[in-house]
């Protein structure tokens, strides 16, 4: 009897085993991979919040894989060595040679099928970033655009009215100018760089590639654009931050070193670290006045699933809850980021009183207000920018005149594009 007994709960217990390991293995894990640093707490209570509780009824489960050092290049070698992860971060300004070299899968199908998701939700900018001839390649998790943040203690005391969405280049040259003679600072601190040039050149109708895929630098919108941002160093308006001891433009704001900086989303973050007394307003980018229009530059990261993976409609489920109203509508409360999805335009959020919820508001309308385009240069990433940098540079610094600074930039280019 007693050996019965033994047999019958070793049986039990046997069953037990096999039941529990066969449903570890149904359960389907979806690797996800993205930034380390800030980001890491960010998205393991976001996935812990949101995306595991949707989806573990249907068997899967989510994997945070954070990447401390250089993202892109961890993604190159994993993609190449067939380790990446199922879904991944994608910058988009190293997105187009990883599309086009197949190693993404595209999202099409998954969006035509979708109740959670749909083309549609997405603000149409931002899709567009990441779209190559008709197909999606990734789904925006949040963005930045460029706006002018400003100490509002320095135009007080300057008695000067605060930037606002009325200003073109030379109101607010103007305003700088006022402020800089009322108080002794700087108007502002800028790099002579397209990362920040850029933005005004698209306001004065600059294309930077045209039907052939060259770039010309003697349209009259971007020659506009370049003489008077390297004018406002000339008649001292604006400094480079390394003369004034500063790293970046965000750190001289913080410092009062400058009335205004035209910098995105992460400087909000930073001046409540560093400046937390500072009263700082925001205003729309300035227009051009050759054109009417403002200028700006989409910064944004998407959601991208590997072409590789096995399990793609398991890694399109957390994709959908990753983008989530849901989600978006966290993320944007607690000021992490600024949602890509349409609907929130309305949000209540942007209403509020806040600095804070004032600067998001103004940032998240920018990717729809003017000539704006994605912060990527097709396949040639950092090589475009160089030589409009250089040119900036050269005369910002008194190197070169300016004529022929871009005429070197752009025989540079033309070799680069072919030309």
């Amino acid at each position: 009897m007693q050996k019965s007994r033994l047999g019958l709960l070793s049986i039990l217990l046997l069953c037990g085993i096999m039941a529990f390991t066969q449903a570890a293995q149904a359960q389907t894990q979806v690797r996800v991979s993205g930034w380390g640093g800030t980001d890491l707490a960010i998205v393991e209570e976001l996935i812990s919040r949101f995306v595991q509780p949707a989806v573990a009824d249907e068997g899967i489960q989510v994997v945070y894989e954070p990447v401390a050092d250089s993202f892109d290049a961890y993604l190159y070698n994993a993609l190449s060595a067939g380790t990446a992860p199922d879904l991944f971060y994608v910058d988009i300004f190293w997105s187009e040679p990883i599309f086009r070299a197949g190693q993404v899968e595209p999202l099409n199908r998954y969006l035509a099928s979708s109740s959670r998701l749909s083309a549609g939700d997405i603000i149409p900018n931002l899709l567009d970033s990441f779209t190559i001839d008709g197909q999606i390649y990734g789904i925006p998790k949040d963005m930045n655009t460029l706006a002018v943040f400003y100490n509002k203690d320095l135009f007080d005391e300057a008695g000067v009215p605060y930037p606002d969405a009325n200003d073109d280049w030379n109101t607010l040259a103007d305003k700088l100018r006022r402020v800089s003679e009322a108080t002794g600072v700087y108007g502002t601190a800028l790099v002579p760089k397209f990362e920040r040039f850029g933005a005004f050149a698209y306001a004065a109708g600059f294309v930077p590639f045209d039907e052939n895929g060259h770039t010309d630098l003697s349209q009259p919108g971007f020659r506009a654009a370049f003489d008077w941002y390297t004018g406002l160093f000339e008649q001292g308006l604006a400094v480079q931050p390394a003369d004034i001891g500063a790293d970046w433009p965000g750190s001289a704001l913080a410092n009062e070193q400058i009335a205004v900086a035209f910098e995105g989303g992460w400087i909000i973050g930073f001046l409540r670290d560093q400046a937390p007394n500072m009263r700082y307003g925001v205003a729309p980018m300035p227009k051009a006045p050759i054109t009417g229009k403002r200028g700006n530059m989409i910064y944004t990261v998407s959601w991208s699933m590997n072409a590789a993976s096995q399990v793609k409609d398991a890694a399109f489920r957390v994709l959908e809850e990753l983008t989530s109203p849901e989600a978006q509508q966290w993320v944007l409360e607690r000021g992490l980021a600024i949602p890509s999805r349409s609907a929130l335009a309305d949000n209540p959020y942007f209403d509020e009183p806040t600095a804070e919820a004032q600067a998001n508001r103004i940032i998240f309308e920018g990717v729809s207000d003017g000539y704006v385009y994605p912060f990527k240069f097709r396949q040639y990433g950092g090589d475009w920018m160089r030589p409009i940098d250089d040119a900036l540079s050269a005369v910002v610094n008194g190197e070169l005149s300016a004529e022929r600074a871009l005429q070197e930039a752009q025989q540079q280019l033309n070799r680069l594009t072919g030309r």
